[in-house]
C-alpha cells in the first residue's frame, strides 16, 4: 500500500497533523494527484543537489501537466493550472527549496504513520505537540498585534501634540509681536490671550505626559513579552530543531517566529522615531518642568537597549551543518567532505547601507584537554542576502564548507584524549557586525554540537553521539557533555529508536517491535518505560556473547532495511527483532510452511526465515535459513528469495519450503506485488534465473535444523546438474551453520 494510500485511513486527529503539513510551498492537490510519482522519486537527495533538483522540477511540471491533461472536471483543471504557475514562480530559480519541502513533507508523513502504529505518542512528541502549546501562540499573536497597533496610535499622538505645539507657537510668538503696544491700548485682551495661552500649554503638558505615559506602558509590555514569551518561543523552537535533527517531528515555526521578531522590532524602531520626533519638539518649545527631557534620555535608552538584544537574539543557525551525501544525518563532519549550513536574522530589518558579512569559525572555545584541533579549509565568509522566496529575511548559506585536521610538531595528528573520536564534541560559530538607526550591534550565534570523524566507518559512532545529546541536553554549546553523559530512560530512548526507522526506513517500530528491542537491551528491566539507560549500555558495551554493540547491530539492522529490504519492511511483512525462543512458540502450532522474518541475532545486518514443519508422527521441527547479509541481497531481491528458495532433503525432489507468511497469509497473495516481473523473452537467448538453495539436514529433535545456502545462489541449469549428478549422504554432511 503507497504511503499515500495509508495516511489516509488514519484517523482524523493524525489528519489534523497532515493536513498542517500542506499548504502554498506544496499543496495537498499535488500530494493527490502525483502520489505515486512523488514517493518514487529521491527528494532528499535532491535537496542537496541542484542539478537533480532541476530535473525533479521539469519532471513534476510534467507529470502536471499530464494528470491536468486528463482532468474532467474544468474547476479541478484550472485549479491545477494555477498551482503549477504559482510553483513556476516561487521555484523556477531554486528548485532545491522545493525538493527540500517536498523530502520534509514525506519524511513527517512517515513519522505520523509511526505514531499511528505505537498507537500513543511518546514522551517528547507529546511535549512538541500539546494544545498548551497552540493556544500560546495564539495569545502570543494577539499580544505582537495589541502592542503593534498601540504604537501606530502613538503615531497620531505624537502628530496632534505637534500640531497643538505649533498652534501654540503660533499664537504665543504672534502675542510677543504685539506685546508692547496691546499691552498699553487693551491690557484686559492681553491678559484674556496669556490665560489662552497658559491654558494651552497645560494642555500641551498634559499631552505630553500622557503619551510619555502611554510609551512607558508599551515598553514595559514589550519587555514582559520579551523576556516571558518570546525569547522562550525561541528556546522551544531551538529545542524542537534538536529533536528534528535526530528525527523527531517536522521543524516548523520558523516562519511565525519571524513575524513575531519583525512585528516587535518594527514597534520598537517606530518608537524609537516618535521619541526623537518628540526631542525636536522641545527645541521649539519647552519649559519648567517639561516631562520630555527629564523621561526622554531613560526611555530613549531602555528602547536601544530591547532593539539590541531582540536583534542579537534573532540571529539563528536555520541549517545546521550537514553533509550533502548524509542529509538524514546532520551534524556529522567528515574531514575532506563539503558540508553546508545556514543562518539567518529572523528580524526583517530597515535597508541598510552596506553588505553584512558573516564570518564562521570552527573550535572557537574548546575545553580544556581536547587534542584534536581542526580549520576550516575554505572561503569562510560570506554576505547575507535577502531570500527571493521569503518574506524579506536576510539569510546566508554556506555551501561548500571543509574542515581539516591540524597538524602537529611531529607530524601526526592528534587522538590521544580520553574519549573516543565519536565523543569529542565541536562548535561551528557565526559572527558579524552592522550598525543599524545609529545602533552597532555585534551578532554570534553556534551551531549545535558537531561530531567530526575522518572514516565513514565512524558514521555510526557519531550518529548514536548526535541523537545521545540532543535527546538529553538543551544546552547549545556543552561540548564537555560526553565526559560524563546522562542517562534516558527507556520510553525516551525507545521513541528516537523508532523516529530512526522511521526516517532511514520509511516506517517507525510498533509497541511489540519496541517491547522486543527492550527485552534485548535490558533484559528483564524492559517492561520499566522509567528504567535508566546508561550511554555505556547503548553504544560502548558488547552484547552478551556478542563482538559487537546493541547499536551497532540495530544500526546494521536500519542501513539492511534501508537498502535492500524497504518494499517488504513497509508492507509490515518482517517481525523483526523476535528471539528465536519466542519464533518456535509462534510458528509450533501453524500450518507447516508458515514461516516468519527477523533479524539475525548473531549477524550484524542480516535477515532469517524460520519456517515449522510436522512430521509423520507429530514432532515439529523448525527450519532456520543462513542469514542473508547485504552482500547476497545485493544479488538478490529479497522477495524474489521467498519466490524462489529451494531446499533439498535426501534426495527428494527440491520444493519450496515456504507456504504461509505468519499468522496465515499466503506466500504469494503477501509478496506477489514485490516479485520482480520475468522479462518479456523476445531475445534470443534463454533467460536465467538465480535460484536460493539450502541442504537440509535430518533432525529427529524439535530444536532447529539449519539450512546453509550456497554463495552465490544457483542457477536452474547448475541446479539440475546438481541434483542429478549428485547424491547427498545427510548423515555425513558437514556442521551447519547455525544461527
Amino acid at each position: 500500500m503507497s504511503q499515500w494510500k495509508q495516511i489516509q485511513q488514519l484517523e482524523i486527529r493524525l489528519l489534523e497533523h497532515v493536513d498542517y503539513l500542506y499548504d502554498d510551498n506544496f499543496p495537498m492537490d499535488i500530494r493527490q494527484g502525483l502520489s505515486s510519482w512523488i514517493e518514487t522519486q529521491d527528494w532528499d537527495t535532491a535537496a542537496n543537489e541542484e542539478p537533480m533538483a532541476g530535473v525533479l522540477f521539469t519532471n513534476l511540471l510534467s507529470q502536471l501537466d499530464r494528470v491536468r491533461s486528463q482532468e474532467q472536471n474544468f474547476l479541478q483543471r484550472h485549479n491545477m493550472k494555477i498551482i503549477q504557475q504559482q510553483l513556476q514562480v516561487k521555484y523556477t530559480s531554486n528548485p532545491t527549496v522545493m525538493a527540500r519541502v517536498i523530502s520534509t513533507c514525506l519524511r513527517e508523513e512517515r513519522r505520523i504513520l509511526s505514531s499511528a502504529c505505537m498507537q500513543e505518542q511518546g514522551p517528547l512528541e507529546r511535549s512538541l505537540q500539546n494544545s498548551v502549546a497552540f493556544e500560546r501562540q495564539k495569545n502570543m499573536d494577539n499580544r505582537v498585534a495589541i502592542i503593534r497597533g498601540s504604537v501606530q496610535l502613538m503615531d497620531q499622538a505624537v502628530k496632534s501634540i505637534e500640531d497643538m505645539q505649533d498652534d501654540f507657537d503660533f499664537r504665543y510668538k504672534t502675542l510677543q509681536a504685539r506685546e508692547s503696544s496691546d499691552a498699553r491700548q487693551n491690557p484686559e485682551m492681553m491678559k484674556q490671550e496669556v490665560t489662552t495661552l497658559q491654558a494651552m500649554l497645560n494642555s500641551l503638558d498634559f499631552k505630553r505626559k500622557e503619551i510619555l505615559s502611554k510609551m512607558d506602558d508599551v515598553i514595559k509590555e514589550i519587555e514582559d513579552l520579551m523576556s516571558s514569551q518570546l525569547n522562550p518561543e525561541l528556546q522551544d523552537w531551538k529545542r524542537r530543531q534538536q529533536i528534528a535533527a535526530i528525527g523527531g517531528p517536522q521543524l516548523t515555526g520558523l516562519e511565525q517566529l519571524h513575524s513575531w521578531f519583525t512585528l516587535t522590532a518594527q514597534s520598537l524602531f517606530q518608537m524609537k522615531r516618535q521619541l526623537d520626533k518628540l526631542a525636536d519638539l522641545i527645541v521649539k518649545v519647552t519649559y519648567e518642568s517639561d516631562p520630555i527631557p527629564l523621561q526622554k534620555p531613560q526611555m530613549e535608552e531602555r528602547v536601544k537597549y530591547l532593539i539590541y538584544h531582540l536583534i542579537k537574539s534573532s540571529f539563528v543557525v536555520e541549517k545546521q551543518p550537514c553533509m550533502p551525501t548524509h542529509p538524514q544525518k546532520p551534524l556529522i563532519i567528515k574531514t575532506g567532505v563539503q558540508f553546508t549550513t545556514k543562518v539567518r536574522l529572523l528580524v526583517k530589518l530597515p535597508e541598510v547601507d552596506y553588505q553584512l558579512k558573516v564570518k564562521t569559525t570552527f573550535d572557537k572555545d574548546l575545553p580544556p584537554g581536547r587534542v584534536r584541533q581542526f580549520f576550516i579549509l575554505t572561503n569562510n565568509t560570506k554576505v547575507m542576502d535577502i531570500e527571493d522566496y521569503s518574506n524579506g529575511c536576510l539569510s546566508v548559506e554556506f555551501r561548500h564548507l571543509q574542515l581539516k585536521e591540524k597538524k602537529y610538531i611531529n607530524g601526526t595528528k592528534g587522538n590521544e584524549g580520553l574519549l573516543s573520536v565519536t565523543e569529542e564534541l565541536h562548535s561551528l560559530s557565526f559572527e558579524a557586525c552592522f550598525t543599524v538607526q545609529g545602533l552597532t550591534i555585534d551578532l554570534e550565534t553556534c551551531s549545535l554540537p558537531l561530531v567530526v570523524i575522518s572514516n565513514v566507518s565512524q558514521l555510526p559512532g557519531g550518529w548514536v553521539s548526535v541523537m545521545w545529546y540532543n535527546l538529553l541536553s538543551d544546552e547549545p554549546r556543552n561540548l564537555a557533555f560526553f565526559g560524563n553523559p546522562p542517562r534516558a530512560t527507556w520510553s525516551q530512548l525507545s521513541e528516537v529508536l523508532s523516529w530512526q526507522f522511521s526516517t532511514f526506513a520509511g516506517k517507525g517500530l510498533n509497541k511489540e517491535q519496541l517491547s522486543m528491542l527492550g527485552g534485548k537491551l535490558l533484559g528483564q528491566h524492559a517492561s520499566c518505560s522509567d528504567y535508566q539507560v546508561s550511554w555505556s549500555k547503548l553504544s560502548k558495551e558488547n552484547i552478551s556473547g556478542k563482538p559487537f554493540s546493541f547499536w551497532m547491530w540495530l544500526d546494521s539492522i536500519l542501513e539492511l532495511i534501508k537498502k535492500h529490504l524497504m518494499p517488504v519492511w513497509n508492507e509490515n511483512y518482517i517481525m523483526g527483532f523476535v528471539s528465536k525462543e519466542m519464533e518456535r512458540t509462534l510458528l509450533k502450532d501453524k500450518e507447516p510452511g508458515t514461516f516468519l522474518l527477523r533479524f539475525s541475532e548473531s549477524h550484524l545486518g542480516g535477515i532469517t526465515f524460520t519456517w515449522v514443519e510436522h512430521g509423520d508422527n507429530g514432532e515439529v521441527k523448525f527450519n532456520s535459513v543462513e542469514p542473508y547479509t547485504k552482500n547476497r541481497l545485493s544479488a538478490l531481491p529479497f522477495a524474489d528469495i521467498i519466490r524462489d528458495y529451494k531446499v533439498i532433503s535426501e534426495g527428494v525432489v527440491p520444493e519450496n519450503p515456504l507456504k504461509f507468511l505468519y499468522p496465515d497469509i499466503p506466500k504469494d497473495e503477501a509478496f506477489g506485488r514485490l516479485y520482480n516481473i520475468q522479462p518479456s523473452k523476445v531475445h534470443p537467448y534463454i533467460t536465467s534465473t538465480l535460484i536460493p538453495i539450502s541442504q537440509l539436514r535430518s533432525n529427529t529433535t524439535t530444536t532447529p535444523s539449519a539450512c546453509q545456502s550456497p554463495e552465490p545462489p544457483m542457477t536452474p541449469g547448475e541446479f539440475d546438474m546438481l541434483s542429478e549428478h549428485l547424491c547427498f549422504d545427510i548423515n555425513s554432511m558437514s556442521s551447519p551453520y547455525s544461527e
